[in-house]
């Protein structure tokens, strides 16, 4: 058996890798620096490094919302006035006062079909997170009931039994959730924006308001065309016709993500060929070619055409907040990324940028996704790849087959090698410490480059630990190890093995060993077939073939009984844990 190394992977949310390389210093449970243990038998947790994942979830992450399986807090003493109203939440002290609606099942029927627009807030008294939204909801809806027309919020008791069929209506899953309510509440959307009040106004205005507007001078394009972001412009000769209905349903449909406009008057526009009476799309953006028109109004193609040419051929990797979102969206797509670093100083920058441009929109097409980053900048890549800086510029391709990189690269070599993964005939990249020399200890030493042999065509019953020599848990499970070996020394058909994972940072105190780190250590790539998300992590890969998850006490006596009792099991046998 030879192990697939294909997932190489960064693990955990990309958009956090962004964040994380950006050097945001808000910490997160999700981050890919921090990947969380694997569930695990009470009896395991309790001897297991990744113990501490809980702990750390209370230290460091604020939760965003509250499942229905969650412990209910003791709710707080509420003013008679409160009991009487039958309200709930942060400001039934001051209910007359509230500009946030107080719904429930015997009035949200009556008052949604009164609006045209409606926000309703679905959460319980007892939710950390909704009352910290509580304050937050209610200053915006003070804010949002001045705007002309008036935008209106609401809120559900949704943990009050009488509420129960709206909850059920609504799929409230979890609180806060928050829904939008559109022509008198036939059309219901999530909310996804802001929780901080400014940022709820802002969010709701632009919802609230048309998905495109209208055009009608030079001063509106100005205005609501600019030069630093992306706007979409629909150009008609009349309003009305099918291309104008479905340019609407996609505007209506991509509201969340670009600024929509419509004209009947090409001329006003500040760029593009003005002769054009339509219909056509124009594209503004403040990157590549400044502009890109389509004519094609298939709705799918359509949103098609918007989604690819209002991204970037090449993103740039800065701390610019204008560029931000365009690296969260880079991150977050699961297609092939060509990342190229490179020392910003080099003479040769405008070479290296022309070369990338042109792969970009080769190879757009092909759902690869283009970076360049300034390797002066980032030392990450460096640790994470186990390149040194002298082998810069370097550009390295993150695919689902696996990873690629080329060290030391000329620009006119770019080319050249894209073609060369897109043929197949590229070999994938495996991070591996030096195969040692000397193993003669009784647990082996195995590195990425050996694995292959060591367990996987040997032949043998091989118990293999994923550790990390900082965790205090993988130094005492390394003595019940060291035990099992000796006693097991004289099975010619049995190898104790560990291998050190790859990591992503220097350990600090108070990390649990759930983490993994970059380190300076090279470390070792780990194949899709493990899943590794935390140390230590015990596999055993019988003789027959069969790859189990050792989850039992670390005692040797119960792992010697389980090595034993597995040995030479095939794929799909019973297991003896």
């Amino acid at each position: 058996m030879t192990m697939d190394f294909s997932v190489s992977r960064i693990p955990g949310n990309r958009a956090q890798l962004c964040q994380e390389l950006l050097g945001s210093s808000r910490p997160s449970l999700h981050s890919p620096f921090a990947l969380r243990q694997p569930t695990r038998s009470p009896a395991a947790v309790a001897h297991h490094c990744g113990s501490g994942a809980g702990a750390r979830a209370h230290r460091l992450a604020v939760p965003l919302v509250c499942t229905h399986g969650q412990r209910r807090r003791r709710q707080p003493l509420r003013s008679p006035a409160a009991l009487l109203s039958g309200s709930g939440g942060a400001f039934d002290d001051e209910a007359e006062k509230a500009a946030v609606l107080t719904l429930d099942a015997s009035n949200f029927s009556e008052v949604v079909a009164a609006h045209q627009f409606i926000v309703v807030d679905f959460y319980a008294p007892w939710c950390g997170p909704c009352n910290r939204l509580a304050p937050e909801y209610e200053k915006a809806a003070s804010i949002l009931s001045k705007h002309n027309p008036p935008i209106i919020l609401a809120k559900v008791d949704a943990d009050n039994k009488k509420n129960k069929d709206l909850s059920s209506k609504y799929d409230v899953r979890k609180f806060p959730t928050i829904k939008i309510l559109r022509n008198q509440g036939e059309n219901v959307q999530d909310y996804d924006g802001p929780r901080d009040a400014d940022g709820i106004v802002e969010y709701l205005k632009k919802q609230a308001g048309p998905a495109s507007v209208e055009i009608k001078s030079v001063e509106d394009a100005k205005n609501l065309i600019g030069d630093d972001r992306v706007v979409i412009v629909g150009v008609f000769p009349v309003f009305g016709s099918s291309e104008y209905k479905n340019f609407m349903a996609v505007a209506e449909k991509l509201r969340n993500d670009y600024d929509f406009c419509h004209t009947l008057d090409a001329n006003i526009l500040p760029r593009g060929d003005k002769t054009i009476k339509g219909p056509f799309v124009r594209i503004f953006k403040p990157f590549d070619e400044l502009f890109v028109d389509s004519q094609d109004f298939e709705t799918g193609a359509l949103n098609k055409f918007i989604n690819v040419s209002s991204f970037p051929t090449v993103v740039t990797f800065d701390p610019n907040p204008t560029n931000l979102k365009y690296l969260l969206k880079f991150f977050e797509n699961d297609g092939t990324k060509a990342i190229l670093y490179l020392n910003f100083g080099d003479d040769r920058i405008e070479a290296f940028k022309t070369q990338l441009y042109d792969a970009g929109k080769q190879y757009r097409e092909k759902n690869i996704s283009f970076l360049i980053g300034d390797a002066t900048d980032l030392h990450i890549p460096f640790k994470y790849f186990g390149v040194k800086e002298s082998e810069a510029p370097f550009i390295f391709i993150e695919a689902s087959t696996g990873k690629y990189i080329k060290t030391s690269v000329e620009p006119d070599q770019i080319l050249p090698w894209l073609q060369e993964y897109t043929d197949g005939t590229l070999l994938p990249y495996v991070k591996s410490d030096l195969i040692p020399e000397v193993n003669d200890q009784p647990v082996k030493v195995v590195v990425a480059n050996s694995l292959n042999d060591v367990v996987f065509n040997s032949g043998k019953n091989v118990l293999l630990e994923f550790y990390a020599p900082w965790c205090n848990y993988c130094q005492k499970l390394a003595l019940v190890l060291q035990e099992v070996a000796i006693s097991l020394q004289n099975d010619e058909d049995v190898i104790i093995a560990k291998m050190f994972g790859f990591g992503h940072r220097t350990p600090k105190p108070g990390d649990s060993c759930s983490h993994t780190f970059i380190t300076d250590a090279i470390c070792n790539d780990i194949p899709q077939d493990f899943k590794v998300e935390g140390y230590p992590t015990l596999y055993f890969y019988s003789s027959g073939g069969n790859l189990l998850p050792y989850e039992g006490m670390w005692i040797a006596e119960e792992i010697i009984y389980f090595i034993k009792k597995n040995k030479g099991s095939k794929p799909g046998e019973v297991v003896v844990m």
